[in-house]
């Protein structure tokens, strides 16, 4: 399972995955790879629970085996 994981660090790791962004879209961020777009939120300068960034992952497609791998 993921841990919690600090805003700059999220974008990095989606990055490494080939995400492009993260891009304004009303009340959330978002970050597209080809047709998919996965809604990043605000933390606001804290840090995103584990169990959002599961939720952020699932959205996404990635395992936590390969996020943790990335």
């Amino acid at each position: 399972m993921p841990k919690n994981i600090s805003w700059r660090k999220l974008i990095r790791k989606f990055r490494r995955f080939g995400f492009n962004g993260p891009y304004s879209g009303g009340r959330h961020l978002f970050m597209v790879k080809d047709e998919l777009k996965v809604r990043i939120p605000n933390s606001h300068g804290k840090d995103i629970s584990k169990n959002l960034v599961s939720e952020i992952l699932n959205q996404a497609g990635i395992s936590n085996k390969e996020w943790d791998n990335a």
